[in-house]
């Protein structure tokens, strides 16, 4: 069932979708050759809670194989899901894609940003910027009237052009009160196919864009998703409403770019 927000529900998305934005950026402040993926896990979990929010992603998933950590710490091939680990360090020239969610006040806010790790091949730049690119083209496309098809498209047509993967098996989705809401939001598709956007309607827009194969598997721990090929994948997340005439974006990548503005590639 598709639920449509009312203005204060929605006043209460942005504030968890801002918290995400916020706690994103003071992990940004830590990425660079040599920190483990738990420290950052560490930190994001410290500041969300400090906010008086919870971390949404620990201890979600089947009884038996819960996600242990507060962020998806995905590097290079790995799409998505990554697990933090103490014995895992981010290395000169990798990319880490970070995903965070939380929960305040009942409703959730959920999204990503792929960093670049040092200075990055010009190839693994493209795929990044492409890869964000197509995120606010797919938003372009989130306005009442439209059908989800018309956000898959546009994404698929962006990056399929400039010769990369459009992952299959994972989608964006609709979230409020809940993680994951209906519907589902691929980011491939034919135009004007699929449910119609309503004003109201609140979704996690989220490209997971690769290399090369949109081809995928996931890893023995269950969560991990890794490209077939082993090729670098990148990832982007927003939340948004569906309006008249234009997307309201929840979240922000602005908190990022602050912290980000000096560093090398600071201009994906």
């Amino acid at each position: 069932m598709i639920f449509l927000k009312s203005e204060s529900e929605i006043e209460k998305m942005r504030v968890s979708a801002q918290l995400v934005s916020q706690t994103l950026a003071e992990v940004a402040k830590y990425i660079e050759p040599g920190v483990t993926t738990a420290k950052l896990d560490r930190i994001a979990e410290e500041f969300i809670q400090k906010n008086n929010a919870h971390p949404a992603f620990k201890g979600y998933g089947p009884k038996g194989n819960e996600f242990p950590g507060t962020l998806c710490i995905s590097i290079n091939e790995e799409v998505v899901h990554g697990i933090p680990s103490d014995s895992r360090e981010l290395q000169e020239g990798d990319i880490v894609s970070i995903d965070c969610g939380v929960e305040k006040d009942g409703y959730f806010g959920d999204h990503a940003y792929t960093f670049a790790v040092g200075e990055c091949d010009t190839q693994t730049i493209d795929l990044l910027r492409t890869t964000l690119e197509s995120l606010y083209k797919g938003i372009d496309q989130a306005v009442h009237g439209n059908k989800i098809g018309d956000i898959s498209h546009a994404v698929q047509l962006h990056c399929e052009n400039k010769g990369f993967g459009v992952v299959r098996d994972l989608v964006g989705h609709g979230l409020g009160k809940s993680l994951h809401e209906d519907p589902s939001v691929p980011n491939f598709g034919k135009p004007g196919r699929g449910k119609r956007l309503r004003s109201g309607m609140t979704l996690a827009i989220e490209p997971m864009i690769t290399m090369g194969t949109f081809q995928v598997q996931t890893l023995e721990d269950g969560w991990t998703v890794i490209t077939a090929d082993k090729k670098n994948a990148a990832h982007y997340e927003h939340d948004i409403v569906v309006r008249e005439g234009k997307a309201e974006i929840l979240s922000t990548f602005d908190y990022i770019r602050e912290i980000t503005k000096n560093r090398i590639n600071a201009d994906i």
